[in-house]
């Protein structure tokens, strides 16, 4: 991306050499009072004669050295002005110019060409101070034309940060804050197409919910349903899940996607009886109120095809497997309190967690038996 420094000066480029007039204006100084110098005395002789007056004499060979340094320091001017422009027939003009004034003080006194001199020098300083103009006018052009490339990447910038937000906000829907940030760091478009991993599922919900809900004002259910899902959305997050949906008191986390991670099934397990302690304490309130709630957990392990599902404007990222339909049919089948888990995401975590078996279920959906079991909390 292109920067301008718009602090800089224009004829900053001019290394060690401080400017004392701008646009050119220090060779016509040098030039004046060359002239002042040469002329002034004529002058003021012509216009104080009239009124009487007298003004002392000048040493001829002190006014004539005035007079060529005073044109040097014009033609330093033009060194220096030169830096800017890098044009040299305004420098060799008034070289030349300050040549002949020299040439006539000490050589060949002519008034004549002493005025041709001086007039060199002059032309030396308007042409200068034309092309240092013209430069001037060319680097605002240049800075126009880059502050206007860089407002236009300024603005493809902003564009693309606002869509970075509107994706991190989509994302955040469903993954943990952290989560979200890091998939879109690393190109939500690669991350989030369908896949194959091995995941960790969690359902829950509440018990008791439907009759509940039939016999409460809409406006306690609401502020049950917000109180719950707002206190179990952190525990999520601070757990690093992914939230695949939310619908009534029903809530899906799954671990392992889109981003990694280590013993994603004791996560699982760690999650539900973190949210399993965190609805017992906001029981103790509801039973205050007379809201008779239970709440069962159901974790699964397996394969799942994960992806982004939707529309656009309304995306959802989404797991699709055995490990999810298991987990939703084991939260169907706990008890107030239970946690169960299938045997095979339970063999990875036996050695972590005191538990108990409950047998053989027949769920729905599923052929055969599953053998299941409650977690109870974890071993110290």
């Amino acid at each position: 991306m292109k920067t301008v420094d718009t602090a800089k000066p224009l004829d900053s480029e001019l290394p060690g050499s401080p400017r004392v007039l701008p646009f050119g204006l220090f060779a016509y100084v040098g030039a004046g009072a060359s002239m002042l110098v040469c002329y002034g005395k004529t002058m003021l002789l012509a216009s104080l004669g009239i009124l009487g007056m007298n003004i002392p004499d000048i040493n001829p060979h002190v006014q004539a050295v005035l007079m060529w340094v005073l044109g040097m320091v014009a033609v330093y001017g033009l060194l220096q002005d030169r830096k800017v422009h890098h044009k040299n027939y305004p420098v060799v003009l008034g070289a030349l110019g300050v040549i002949v004034i020299i040439l006539t003080l000490y050589a060949h006194y002519s008034s004549a060409i002493e005025l041709s001199g001086y007039i060199l020098l002059l032309t030396a300083a308007f042409l200068n101070q034309n092309v240092f103009l013209s430069e001037l006018s060319r680097q605002v052009g240049k800075q126009a034309r880059e502050v206007k490339e860089l407002n236009q990447d300024l603005e493809e910038r902003v564009q693309v940060q606002v869509g970075e937000i509107e994706r991190l906000n989509r994302l955040k829907r469903f993954l943990a804050p952290e989560v979200a940030r890091l998939v879109t760091e690393e190109q939500e478009k690669s991350l989030l197409q369908s896949h194959r991993a091995y995941i960790a599922a969690v359902f829950c919900d509440l018990r008791g919910f439907t009759s509940f809900s039939a016999s409460m004002e809409p406006e306690e259910v609401m502020g049950v349903l917000q109180t719950y899902h707002n206190e179990l959305g952190k525990l999520v997050a601070e757990a690093g899940g992914t939230i695949d949906h939310r619908a009534g008191d029903g809530l899906m986390v799954f671990f392992n996607d889109p981003l990694p991670c280590d013993e994603p099934v004791f996560k699982a397990v760690q999650l539900a009886l973190d949210m399993r302690k965190k609805f017992s304490d906001l029981n103790l309130k509801w039973k205050k109120y007379g809201y008779e709630l239970g709440f069962g957990v159901g974790i699964g392990g397996g394969y799942a095809t994960l992806g982004v599902v939707g529309f656009e404007g309304r995306f959802d990222y989404t797991a699709n497997g055995n490990a999810v339909n298991l987990a939703a049919r084991l939260c169907d089948e706990a008890q107030d309190g239970q946690i169960l888990i299938d045997h095979k995401a339970f063999v990875e975590v036996e050695e972590k967690i005191n538990s108990e078996p409950i047998g053989s279920l027949m769920l729905k959906g599923f052929t055969g038996e599953i053998k299941a079991h409650n977690v109870l909390d974890l071993r110290l």
